[in-house]
Formats: C-alpha cells, sequence, structure tokens
C-alpha cells in the first residue's frame, strides 16, 4: 500500500477525522474550568456517551491487532472472551457494580479509583498502594496500545515505525492534557460509532471474500487437514485441534485460552480503573441503566467481528500463499496478522476507513488510560507528596496544572515502554494488567461497594496478597513473562520454577483466590468492624 500516502482519499478521510477530533477536544477543553471537571466531566455525562465511551475505552487496537492475531492462531475459541465482555463486561458491570460506583462515588465526592478505595475504607494507605500499582502496570497496557495502532500505521503508509509511534501518541496525548475526561469522552463517542461501522464492514467483506459465512466457517473446519504438518505441528503438539474448535482440554493451548485469554481478561474488566470512573459521571441510575443497550451493542459487533475474521484469516493466506496466517507473518509475529490481512486482502478505500478505525479503537483507549495515569500521579499522589512537603494540614483539590504535568509524564514513560516491549506483545501485555487489575483490586472494591461495615483490614490484606501472589506467579512461574524479566533465572538457573502444566496457568487464577481469601480471613479476624456491623444491625 505505498501508494496509499499519495492518495488524495487518504488524506481526505484523515483531514476531515482530525479536524472532528481538534474539533471535540477543543469544546472539552473550553468546558474544562476545574480540576473535577478534567477527571468526572462534572459527573453530568449523556447516557449514549457513557455507553459508547466505555465501549471504546474497554474495546482497543489489542482487542482487534493484538486479539485478533491471537484469535487466528488459536481459533474461535475467543469467541467466549466476546461472550464474557458482554455478559461481564457490560450487563454484570453496569446493572450490579455500576450503580453502587455511581452513589459510593458522589457520596464521598471521589475523583478516582484510588480517592473511592482511600474513602471509603478510611485508609490512605489504599488509596497510595493502588495509585502505585496503577502506575506501575497501566502503562504496560497504554503502550500495548500504542504498538496497536502504530503497527498498523507502519504497515499501510510504509514508515518507520518509531515515526508512527511518536505521531500517534502526540497528538492523541494533546487533547487529554487539555480537555480532560470531557475531551475523552466527547472523542470517544465519535470513535466508537466509527469503530463499530469499520467492524460490521470488515466481517461483511472479508465472509465475502471467502464464499459467504457457510463455505467460508466449512472451509476453515476443513483447513488443518490441508495443511501439511510440519506446518502446525508445534501448535498440535500444544493441544491444537484446529480453528473451529476448542484445544484439547488441559493442554497448553487450552490453558493459555482460558485462563489468561477468557478468564483473565472477562473477568479483569471488573475492577479496571479507567472504566469504574466511567460509572461515576452519570448523573444518576437511569443514565447507567439507558447506556446499557449502546455499550451492549457496541462490544458484540467490535469483538464479535474481531474475533471472527481473526481465524478466518488463515483461510485467506492459505488460498493466497499456502500457508497459515502465522506462518505467513514475518518472525511469526501475530500482531501484523490483523494489519497485513486488511491490507492484502480489502479494497484500497476500506484500508483508508479501517486506518480511521484502528485510529479511533487505540485513541480512545489510550486517551482514557492517560487520563487515569494522570489524575492518578496528579491527584492521588502529588497533592498528598505536596502537603507532606509543605508541612500544610489542608488538602485541596490539585491544580489542573499538576493533572495534565501528570498525563505528560506517564506518557513520556508509556512511550519509553513501547519502543522498548518486544513483538508480539500486545495481547500479553493487555492480559497483565486487567490479571493485576481483578487479582489487586476486584475483591477490595466488591467490599467496598457491597458491605455495610467494610475492614480496612481486610481491603489492606486482600490488596497486598493479591498484588503479591500475582507477582510472584509472574516473575518465578508463568513462563511467558517469567523467561522476558529474567529474575528466575538469574536468581535459580531457570526460567520458571515449575514446569507444565503450570507455566501455563494465568497468575489471576493463582493470585485471585488468595486474595479473597485473604480479605476473608482479615475480615473475620477484625472483630472491631464486625462487632460494629452487629451493632449496627441490632440497632
Amino acid at each position: 500500500m505505498a501508494g496509499l500516502m499519495g492518495s488524495t482519499m487518504f488524506w481526505a478521510f484523515t483531514a476531515v477525522y482530525m479536524t472532528a477530533v481538534i474539533y471535540l477536544g477543543y469544546l472539552g477543553y473550553k468546558r474544562t474550568k476545574a480540576s473535577e471537571d478534567f477527571m468526572l466531566a462534572g459527573r453530568k455525562v449523556h447516557p449514549w456517551v457513557i455507553g459508547i465511551s466505555y465501549g471504546a475505552t474497554f474495546i482497543s487496537t489489542s482487542a482487534i491487532v493484538g486479539f485478533g492475531g491471537t484469535s487466528a492462531v488459536y481459533g474461535a475459541g475467543l469467541i467466549w472472551l466476546a461472550f464474557l465482555n458482554i455478559a461481564v463486561g457490560v450487563l454484570l458491570a453496569f446493572t450490579v457494580f455500576g450503580k453502587p460506583t455511581r452513589a459510593l462515588g458522589q457520596k464521598l465526592r471521589a475523583a478516582t479509583f484510588p480517592d473511592l478505595l482511600g474513602k471509603r475504607f478510611d485508609s490512605p494507605f489504599m488509596q497510595y498502594s493502588t495509585a502505585i500499582l496503577i502506575l506501575l502496570i497501566m502503562p504496560l497496557y497504554a503502550a500495548a496500545v500504542m504498538i496497536g495502532g502504530s503497527r498498523f500505521m507502519e504497515e499501510a503508509l510504509q514508515i518507520d515505525y518509531a515515526v508512527a509511534l511518536i505521531i500517534f501518541a502526540v497528538f492523541t496525548s494533546a487533547y487529554v492534557i487539555f480537555g480532560g475526561l470531557k475531551a475523552v469522552m466527547y472523542t470517544d463517542a465519535m470513535q466508537g460509532v466509527i469503530m463499530i461501522l469499520g467492524m460490521a464492514v470488515l466481517l461483511f467483506l472479508t465472509l465475502s471474500l471467502l464464499g459467504g459465512p457457510v463455505q467460508a466457517f466449512n472451509d476453515l473446519a476443513a483447513l488443518p487437514s490441508k495443511v501439511p504438518s510440519d506446518m502446525i505441528e508445534g501448535m498440535v503438539g500444544k493441544g491444537f485441534t484446529g480453528w473451529m474448535s476448542m484445544p484439547e482440554l488441559g493442554s497448553e493451548f487450552w490453558l493459555v485460552l482460558v485462563t489468561t485469554i477468557i478468564m483473565g481478561v472477562g473477568l479483569g474488566v471488573l475492577a479496571q480503573p479507567q472504566l469504574v470512573v466511567r460509572f461515576m459521571t452519570a448523573d444518576d441510575n437511569k443514565a447507567l441503566n439507558r447506556a446499557i443497550p449502546v455499550g451492549g451493542l457496541f462490544i458484540l459487533i467490535t469483538t464479535g467481528a474481531a474475533y471472527t475474521v481473526g481465524p478466518l484469516t488463515n483461510l485467506y493466506f492459505w488460498n493466497t500463499e499456502g500457508k497459515t496466517s502465522l506462518a505467513a507473518m514475518a518472525n511469526g509475529n501475530s500482531d501484523l496478522i490483523m494489519p497485513t490481512f486488511i491490507n492484502q486482502a480489502m479494497p484500497e478505500l476500506f484500508v483508508v476507513i479501517f486506518m480511521l478505525v484502528l485510529l479511533s479503537a487505540a485513541m480512545s483507549t489510550l486517551s482514557a488510560i492517560l487520563h487515569t495515569l494522570g489524575t492518578t500521579a496528579g491527584f492521588d499522589l502529588w497533592r498528598h507528596f505536596k502537603k507532606w512537603a509543605s508541612g500544610s494540614e489542608k488538602l485541596g483539590m490539585p491544580s489542573l496544572k499538576a493533572n495534565r504535568a501528570g498525563t505528560l509524564f506517564m506518557l513520556v514513560l508509556s512511550f519509553c515502554y513501547a519502543l522498548a516491549m518486544d513483538e508480539s506483545v500486545i495481547m500479553r501485555a493487555t492480559a497483565m494488567f486487567m490479571g493485576l487489575c481483578a487479582a489487586a483490586f476486584m475483591p477490595a472494591f466488591v467490599h467496598a461497594l457491597f458491605s455495610k461495615r467494610p475492614s480496612a483490614k481486610a481491603a489492606k490484606a486482600s490488596l497486598v496478597v493479591g498484588a503479591a501472589s500475582w507477582f510472584v506467579w509472574t516473575a518465578f512461574v508463568h513462563v511467558k513473562e517469567s523467561s522476558v524479566l529474567g529474575i528466575s533465572q538469574f536468581l535459580f538457573g531457570q526460567p520458571a520454577l515449575l514446569g507444565m502444566p503450570w507455566q501455563a496457568v494465568d497468575p489471576m487464577i493463582i493470585a485471585l483466590p488468595l486474595s479473597i481469601a485473604a480479605l476473608a480471613i482479615a475480615w473475620l479476624m477484625d472483630a472491631d468492624t464486625r462487632t460494629a456491623g452487629a451493632d449496627a444491625d441490632a440497632a
């Protein structure tokens, strides 16, 4: 697609898109007068904007490029992730978690996720520790999103990857830094509409290209018997049974697909800070109810299309090159499967449109992540540090300048991560972030929302045990990460301390039950909280 750069069509579409983003970012900037506007968009966001913004924040290039490429390797089993994305990520999140989160946030005047936990448990430790964990792990997720958007720009525009990364990062961060959450949610709404239309058209064109739904899925089911054994024997040895079936139960492929991808990402959504904040922007519960169908439809179309097209790319590359999707990629980089397929198989007009789809997906998620990182750094940590350094007894709201400076600093850190991270990292970095959110934050978050007498001791124990066990399993057992980190190799002379199948079990599967157990045990041992709760019930 080298000729795309000189295409009038490309520049026309891009100019319209950029103009719209700049205008919406400017609106957010003009309507951001104080820190609360920057952090929570005034708490009066329209339901449709909440629904689309929630979906666009949740679904990014990690889902389209990273998980789309992963589905090309693991097969259509990722459709179960789409089901969990809707059932857990939207229905359960909005109906069970969203309403009490909004009510509690307004009651406590909480501005961020760490602030919500800190005030609910009356514990500075909960606020600081949650903020530190966010600042440690969320830049990896931001980097994964940057990589996804920049890889497609690199492929479609034939420009250097570093140049694409710079353009993407600078343009996205500009409206976040100046416009805050209002600019983020305004642009999310537009970008979400582009994503829905683009993914629906991608699915339609792919099925048409391969002879229609019935023929395409029948041919894909029969494909493994046609592929030479040496091309997929490494996959078969790990439990691969075909692109239209689940891997062998208990195999390495099954463990990765179920524990890391489906459960890790499907459950981790409930305690993601950038999504929890969306609930706190609603004016009332009716707004959250009205946002549900919008968010559900968005995720159904975007993830359903990505996880369906991914496996079908194998059929396309087999028909054109006599190879599977992964074998057709340089260095076996699964992150290149979706961009390469679209550039080679789709009409030029759609390639242009789809680049805007991916830019929308990446920008909507990255802007939300940068906003969360900036407010966490500026609100949850900097203002406390400033109070301590000045010796003041008053803890006020941070200035807009502090939030904007925090956003800029975290952008630079995330950009450095994106330059340093290796290939095929999008899916892994996303799953790591969501897994840690589930293990460290979810039990305490649930306890904060639904307990009449929440125990700070129980919340602290849950957070510490969940985070510590996640890090230990990541560094010493889960070989996908432990082999890269090198800590186990340095200390013990081997990349992972346990063999298969433990090496393929995601850290969240181990850490989340331990976190729940720690909360339960600490709550039982916290006699003061239980006595106060019993007295309140008696009264």
